[in-house]
């Protein structure tokens, strides 16, 4: 009888069995981007009592504002988020804004304009103009797919020389002039709650494609893994043609959206949408590494977007402070994205 025997009464001591380890569970990354949401707009409501005396939050009318304000973005932003799922960068969406914004006022001008841009083609049923700005969009979204998927190009050259092009393709196309007086019927496509209901019908159309459908899976897919996505039979390049197809064809949208809130057509139209189009994705938890994001958070990182330039303004805190602590916020959620994909890999 061995000694541990002997001292268990002569029987065997039972085998040791580790306690199970408890571990946390993890709140969903839309759900912790919401709670973000929420304490910087306790924070601006705070800082609005204790600075001038005012509710931040008190303001039906500023808020209202503020959302119609991002839904251009937001509909860009859905877009970007895909693209960013895949692995890729869109950097031209706000230059297809503008030039979108440039061709679809030139064919929604009144016929009684003397100094129309196609005095033709003026008092054009609607859905003229609106099916030519997004087939510009669609283009430039070709474009840039065709040069990633079978040309080789880095997503970030080929969408950089779009947004170059397209930037100089809207001021080329009227010589830098704007396009104005614009029919009443495009005009009410930017009006009212208008943008805001495109904006919410685009993100719950895209969130059902990417979470139910072929096409979702092989987004993720591709910017997982690519050599995987082509062992496993999908499409990539294809498939990548499809993705900045449908980015452009957001970004001309945007572009019809915004030409019509503000009833003529600008070259100068979008600058930095872009920026901000990518900086909500990233909020909102998409990886710039590939593979991770939902359309649920870019949407939640919209409005964060909105609620931060809303309360600075509410603050009369200058524009060019704005875009500082925007630009850290961007450096911010990038940070935490790396911290969260080497996490990823040690678990």
């Amino acid at each position: 009888m061995s000694l541990n025997e002997a001292t268990h009464g002569g029987v065997p001591p039972a085998p040791a069995v580790d306690k199970p380890t408890r571990r946390r569970r993890k709140l969903p990354t839309e759900v912790s981007i919401l709670l973000v949401l929420v304490g910087i707009a306790l924070v601006f409501e705070a800082l609005g009592w204790v600075l001038i005396g005012q509710s931040f939050l008190g303001n039906q009318q500023r808020l209202i504002v503020m959302i119609l304000q991002v839904s251009v973005i937001g509909i860009i932003a859905v877009g970007v988020t895909q693209v960013i799922i895949t692995s890729g960068v869109d950097l031209s969406s706000g230059s297809v804004v503008a030039l979108t914004a440039m061709v679809a006022a030139s064919l929604a001008q009144n016929p009684d304009y003397a100094r129309a841009v196609y005095p033709s083609l003026t008092g054009l049923p609607v859905i003229v103009p609106v099916i030519a700005g997004l087939a510009v969009g669609l283009g430039a979204g070709l474009v840039n797919g065709a040069l990633i998927a079978y040309t080789g190009i880095p997503p970030f050259i080929a969408t950089l020389g779009m947004m170059v092009a397209a930037r100089g393709a809207a001021k080329w196309y009227t010589g830098g002039q704007p396009v104005s007086m614009l029919s009443d019927s495009y005009a009410a496509i930017g009006a009212g709650a208008t943008p805001v209901i495109i904006f919410l019908v685009v993100a719950f159309v895209f969130h059902i494609a990417l979470r139910y459908t072929r096409y979702g899976k092989f987004t993720y897919a591709i910017g997982a893994n690519r050599q995987a996505a082509v062992v496993s039979g999908i499409n990539v390049d294809r498939h990548l043609l499809v993705v900045y197809a449908i980015a452009g064809t957001l970004a001309g949208l945007a572009g019809i959206v915004t030409s019509a809130r503000a009833v003529s057509g600008q070259a100068g139209m979008g600058v930095s949408y872009e920026l901000d189009a990518i900086a909500a994705a990233v909020i909102g938890g998409t990886s710039l590494a590939g593979g991770v994001g939902r359309i649920t958070g870019t949407v939640i990182g919209v409005i964060i977007l909105g609620v931060m330039t809303s309360g600075f303004t509410f603050l009369r805190i200058d524009a060019y402070y704005q875009e500082i602590v925007k630009g850290v916020i961007i450096v911010a959620a990038v940070i935490a994205d790396q911290y969260r994909q080497r996490k990823r890999a040690r678990a």
